[in-house]
C-alpha cells in the first residue's frame, strides 16, 4: 500500500520555526517529484514548495522563498519542510504529495501530476 504520513506541525510564535516530515512507504519516491502544499481556512489550496525528481531542482512559492527549504532523505524515504521566519499567514495545513514522475514539472512552488498525498499535518502560528 503507497502512503504519505506528514508530521512536525505544531504551534509556534511568529518569527518561530518548523520543520516538517513526509515518511513514505510502499514505494521509494527517490525519483519522483515531491511538493509540499498547503491549505488555510477559507482558502485554496497552494503549492509552497516542490522538487523535481529528474535534476533534484527546486522550486518556490513568492511569499516563502528564503524562509522555506524543501529537502529529501532518499535513504530513509522521507521528505523535509524546513520553515523559518514563520509568519501569522503561514498558518495552514501542511500536505505532502507525490507525482509519479522524474519530469513531473515543478513552478513557483506547485507540483503538477501529484497524485499521492499525505494526509497533512496542522501549522499553527500565534503569540
Amino acid at each position: 500500500q503507497f502512503q504519505l504520513v506528514a508530521s512536525g506541525g505544531g504551534l509556534v510564535q511568529p518569527g518561530g520555526s518548523l520543520r516538517l516530515s513526509c515518511a513514505a512507504s510502499g514505494f521509494a519516491f527517490g525519483s519522483y517529484g515531491v511538493g509540499w502544499f498547503r491549505q488555510a481556512p477559507g482558502k485554496e489550496r497552494e503549492g509552497v514548495a516542490c522538487l523535481r525528481g529528474e535534476d533534484g531542482s527546486t522550486n518556490y512559492l513568492d511569499s516563502v522563498k528564503g524562509r522555506f527549504t524543501i529537502s529529501r532523505d532518499n535513504a530513509k524515504n522521507t521528505l523535509y519542510l524546513q520553515i523559518d521566519s514563520l509568519e501569522p499567514e503561514d498558518a495552514a495545513v501542511y500536505s505532502c504529495a507525490v507525482a509519479p514522475s522524474p519530469a513531473a514539472l515543478c513552478i513557483a512552488g506547485q507540483l503538477a501530476g501529484a497524485t499521492l498525498w499525505g494526509q497533512g499535518t496542522q501549522v499553527t502560528v500565534s503569540s
